[in-house]
This record gives C-alpha cells, structure tokens and sequence, in this order.
C-alpha cells in the first residue's frame, strides 16, 4: 500500500523543476559591473559561467591556485598587452556553491571609470566570454534551482526598496518568507493528487482502501481555508510594495476635480467624472472639508463625525455605499480661522485630522505627519516572516484560480455524485499548476519577461 503511494508520488508528481540551463544560455560566460557606475572608491565586477576559471587565469596568471570562498589580492593584467590594470581584491566561488549555481568569480578593483573601461574591455577579450543582460545573474540563479521566482520578485523589490517597511518586506521575501508557505501548498496539492491517482490506478489491484479520497477532501478543505487566510489580507503587502493610491477629494480647489451635483459646463463634467474614477480607484480617501462648517453641523445638528462625513458625501454627489470598504480620512483644513474655543472643541472630536493650508506652521504640520503616518502603517500592516504578505497582484490572481480548481473538484466528490475520476485528477493538477506559476515550477516566457524587465545589468 504505501509503497504503491510512493511510486505513484515519485513518478508522476514529485519531480522538482530541473530548470534547462540553456534557457540561460549557459554554455556562454557573462561579465558585468554589479556595483553602481560612476566614479566611487571600489567597483565589482562579476563574472559566471564555465569559463570563469579560465578567465581568472587569463587576468590573473596561473601563477597561484585560488581558494573557494577566500579574498585576494591581486594584480589584474590585460591579455592583449599585458600591462597591468589595476591591484584589487579577487574572489573565486565554484559551482553550485554560488549565487547562479555556477562558477563564480569577484573582481572588486578601484572604482574609476578608465580602471572600470579597461576591465570590461579586457574581460572582453577572453574567449567564450560576453556581457551580460539585464537580470541574467538573477535568471542563471533562477534557472539553476537556486531560488524561485518569489525569490526573485523578492531580490527585484530589494532592489528598487524606497522605504524602510519595503525594505523588510522585499528582505523577508528575498529570503524566501512567501516561498516557504506556498511550496508547503505545492507539496501537499501533490500528495492528493498522487494518492487519488494511486486510487484510480491501482485501487482494485493493491486493495487500496475506499477512504482515501475521503481524507483527501479533508485535506484539500484545509489548504483552501488556508489560501483564504492568506488573500485576506486587504492588499497590505501590495500597497506596501506599490504605494497606497490617494486621492484628495472636496468642494472645487482642494485637489482633484471639485465635486458639486449641480453643473453644465462640459469641461468641468469631465473633470467630475476622472475625479469619481481615481476615488473609486483610490486605496485612500483623504475627504477635506471647512473646519468650521464641520464644527457647525455637529453642534446643530447632534451630529457625529461620521455621520458628517456620510451627509458630506452626498452633498459632494458621492454614494457611501459605493465606497465601502475603503479607508476614509476626515480631514479638517482652515483652523487658523478658528477661535481658541473652536479648536478646542475641534480637538474633542475624534478620527479628524486637523491642518492649515494657508499658514502650515511646525506644531501644525507635525502632528497631522505623524497622524498621517500611523494611518498609513495601519493601511499596509507590519511585513512578518510568520506572516507574509502578498506582494503581486499576479500571485493573488493565481490562488484564486488555485480555490476554483479544488473547488470544482470537491463539488463533483458530493456523496450523491459519482464522477469520472480520472476528469476530477485534472482540477487537482490544474490547482497544483496554479501554485507552481507563481513559484515559477510552471514558467512560461511572458511571465519571466515582466519578472526580469525590472533588474538592472549586472543583477
């Protein structure tokens, strides 16, 4: 019995991808600078692919037999002339110990631009040698089973990291945070479909007992609430990583196109109407109204902020139901109009923000920055190795379709159903297909072009 399950888990499911190394061109050499160009103290050059042996001999000499891993100082030769090009550190990494899994080499060498021209150009000189592409390291690494492709979206996000939050959330992904939890998926998606394929292969034969899909329905129940948990999360780690779209809306002169039910001028529709669809697109809405008229209509009226904001929507033509869900910002704005009662009274008023266009002084702008910052925290959440945030639309997209699958799957295993179960070993392979795209186990060309697109030469 479980050797059956073996077999049947072992040939059909359970190889990992044996990434095809001339995808990558392999059988090419690639050099680039890693570091940034321009004038600096130290550059890097690196350098990987077979000949990468070859090539530190060729600048080097064969003088001396460089360690793995160690760092030497050296004098770099040029192979055509022979004179020296600089004295630098040399770092010699074999494979599959490396970066892209395969031989690897450093040359941190003084970072002026004629020691960096003459470098490439002698680099050039090698046979077998060329320059590299955009990303190509990173896509040598990917290709060699080094990291995956979260990894690299990861290692991708690091690099282009604007914030410290961003930073920690490309880290953990880079590290293989998000990894970690959809290959435990993969994995488990690949146990039911081997064991419901041991049931239709060899069920009769073997005996293989009558609850086996029983407890895979079980399974696949808890993966899909796990899933679930996991899209909940209100797009935290997307904004995080993208930004958190804002818009400034209000009567006319606050930011967008002033909102007003009443007008016929064509021009300002238009502008109406662009304003309501960056609302409507918006991950926050900053609302901006008159500090006094907000102080007005809640000690006449008995009103509570929210409610204000309610009636301020509509009078700015705006359906609140067509705006659940999204994170509303009441925001005062004029209190240097206000009387010292007034701003007292505004102060007892909570979730409003209070702020002065016309006379933005320190102990203003100070507190509304640091209100305006912890509402943004709250909005992209704090980034966990426990909990991993989705960072790209495409990797949600791919769960949900993952959901589809096994739901179709389990609807048609009703106890008053009785499917052709070969058919139904399909939606698990379908839902397996939709993990292994976002790890890139399943890759296809146009979703390595949009990965890659964004990584400089020499990464």
């Amino acid at each position: 019995m479980n050797n059956v399950f073996k077999m049947v888990k072992y040939f059909k499911y359970s190889r990992r991808c044996t990434y095809n190394l001339t995808n990558a061109a392999a059988d090419c050499t690639i050099f680039s600078l890693s570091s940034g160009y321009g004038k600096c103290g130290v550059s890097v050059i690196r350098v990987s692919g077979p000949r990468t042996r070859h090539a530190l001999q060729t600048l080097l000499g064969n003088r001396h037999e460089l360690k793995a891993r160690y760092a030497y100082l050296k004098s770099i030769y040029h192979p055509e002339t022979k004179e020296i090009i600089d004295k630098g550190l040399v770092l010699w990494f074999p494979g599959p110990a490396s970066f892209t899994g395969e031989d690897s080499c450093e040359f941190q060498i003084h970072g002026s631009l004629a020691v960096i021209a003459a470098m490439l150009d002698a680099l050039g000189k090698v046979p077998g040698l060329r320059s590299a592409t955009a990303g190509e390291f990173t896509k040598r690494a990917f290709y060699g089973g080094k990291i995956d492709l979260t990894e690299v979206e990861g290692l991708a996000d690091l690099i282009h990291a604007e914030t410290e939050a961003q930073r920690k959330q490309a880290m953990l992904q880079s590290a293989g945070a998000l990894s970690r939890v959809y290959d435990n998926w993969r994995k488990r998606l690949i146990r039911c479909a081997a064991h419901l394929e041991a049931y239709i292969d060899f069920a009769e034969e073997e005996n293989i007992e009558d609850d086996v899909v029983l407890h895979l329905t079980k399974e696949l129940r808890h993966i899909i609430t796990e899933i679930r948990n996991h899209l909940n999360d209100q797009r935290q780690g997307e904004m995080l990583r993208n930004g958190v779209r804002t818009a400034i809306v209000g009567p006319p002169n606050v930011d967008t196109a002033g909102l007003r039910k009443h007008t016929k001028d064509v021009v300002e529709l238009e502008g109406i109407s662009r304003a309501k669809e960056c609302l409507h697109n918006a991950d926050l809405i900053l609302l901006l109204t008159d500090a006094r008229e907000l102080l007005r209509n809640i000690s006449t009226y008995k009103q509570s902020a929210q409610d204000y904001q309610t009636d301020y929507l509509q009078e700015l033509d705006l359906d609140a139901n067509k705006l659940l869900g999204k994170r509303i910002q009441l925001i005062a704005n004029k209190i240097d109009l206000l009387s010292m009662t007034e701003l007292q009274k505004l102060a007892q008023i909570d979730n409003v923000l209070k702020i002065t266009c016309k006379q933005p002084t320190t102990d203003i702008v100070q507190p509304f920055l640091r209100h305006f910052e912890k509402l943004l925290c709250e909005l992209c959440g704090e980034p966990t190795a426990e909990h991993p945030r989705i960072t790209h639309a495409r990797y949600r997209q791919q769960l949900e379709r993952c959901i589809e699958h096994i739901h179709i799957f389990l609807n048609e295993y009703a106890p008053d159903i009785f499917p052709d179960t070969a058919i139904s070993a399909q939606k698990l392979r379908n839902a397996l297909k939709c993990i292994e795209r976002i790890t890139g186990h399943v890759s296809s060309d146009d979703i390595l072009d949009v990965v890659f697109k964004d990584f400089c030469i020499g990464k």
